[in-house]
């Protein structure tokens, strides 16, 4: 199971940035997708977790600019950032709990390669 993040990249303040992140592989079930942000020298957090069944949903963390949705069929998840600040500015990380499609599997976490995204001032 592999997960690719897309999307990253320097844009100005107020501006829009949308990342998406597919899983491939063998992958059976993926109940719960995921995006985390880390900044410099801090602790990974968490933006918002999405299930398969559950519509696209805006994060209270970040006051509502951001959108994180889902696109089962291309089993992917997009973190949709509108509004970006300067202090938005870090490594943002897709995350996918699922299940390889090979006898015996169990559910895990697995981590995208995170994708840098930098806010001007």
């Amino acid at each position: 199971v592999q997960l690719q993040a897309s999307g990253g990249g320097l844009v100005q303040a107020g501006g829009s940035m949308r990342l998406s992140c597919t899983v491939s592989g063998n992958v059976g079930s993926i109940p719960y997708m995921s995006w985390y942000r880390e900044f410099p020298g801090k602790q990974r957090e968490s933006l918002g977790r999405i299930s398969e069944f559950d519509g696209p949903f805006k994060v209270a963390s970040v006051d509502g600019r951001f959108t994180i949705s889902r696109q089962n069929a291309e089993k992917a998840v997009i973190l949709q950032m509108n509004n970006l600040k300067p202090e938005d500015t870090a490594v943002y990380y897709c995350n996918a709990y699922a299940k390889a499609s090979t006898l015996g599997a169990i559910h895990e976490g697995y981590y995208g390669q995170g994708t840098q995204v930098t806010v001007s001032s």
